[in-house]
């Protein structure tokens, strides 16, 4: 007979804020229940322009460049995650959800005092202000997927509210952007982060079973001027 204990506990998805100077967490949010689906997107950093530029082709893009990348992938995540207060009836909740909800807008807000600090530099005549830096996020989907994100959509649909109008239930829209190594300046943590994600994409792959050339219906490749491939099939 299964018992409650034997099942195993599911791993949360989440967000870990982080001081990139320090390194040490300053908030964890852990989502109440894991996406259902997720969409992500590679784009390739190709070092030359799209097409060909001979042989009766339409492009613009340089022959001696068209297998050289300039840089890591570019990679983003959509998702749709739900928070519902109903799902915690042990749990006093006397703003709803507001927290919550609070706690993911600030992560694309600067603060009160930040913006008082550029307000002051500004009336005091500085002639450039840098714009303001935001804690190292990183996104983690279990242990095999961690790494450094800029919040680029957040879109927040409220389904429901107590008799005080605090929204007790909502489903959120996160648009993620993958921080590379190109995105970041030299000696960041969160370029550390994303070399230690890339290097688990790599083991992954080392991991895969390798296919054949006969699952293809290849017979072979050749090492001379020409390609040396031999189309096998059922004529």
């Amino acid at each position: 007979m299964t018992r409650y204990v034997d099942i195993p506990k599911p791993i949360r998805s989440g967000i870990v804020v982080i001081d990139p100077d320090r390194g040490t967490p300053q908030r964890i949010i852990v989502l109440q229940f894991n996406p259902d689906a997720l969409e992500r997107s590679i784009s390739p950093q190709s070092a030359g322009g799209s097409g060909d530029s001979g042989g009766g082709g339409s492009g613009s893009g340089d022959r001696n460049e068209a297998l050289r990348l300039k840089g890591p992938a570019q990679e983003t995540w959509k998702f749709t995650a739900e928070i519902d207060a109903t799902d915690q009836f042990e749990v006093a909740a006397p703003n709803g959800i507001h927290p919550q909800l609070a706690t993911l807008e600030m992560l694309v807000q600067p603060t009160t005092q930040q913006i008082r600090d550029a307000t002051r530099l500004s009336q005091k005549g500085a002639i450039e202000i840098s714009p303001i830096e935001m804690p190292l996020t990183l996104f983690t989907w279990g242990s095999k997927r961690v790494m450094p994100v800029r919040i680029t959509e957040l879109s927040i649909n409220e389904s429901a509210f107590d008799v005080d109008l605090n929204p007790i239930r909502a489903s959120l829209s996160l648009g993620l952007k993958v921080l590379t190594v190109s995105d970041l300046p030299a000696g960041h943590l969160g370029a550390d982060f994303y070399m230690a994600h890339l290097a688990q994409k790599e083991r992954l792959a080392a991991a895969a079973r390798r296919g054949s050339i006969g699952g293809l219906g290849l017979t072979g490749f050749g090492t001379g001027a020409g390609p040396g491939v031999t189309l096998t099939g059922r004529g």
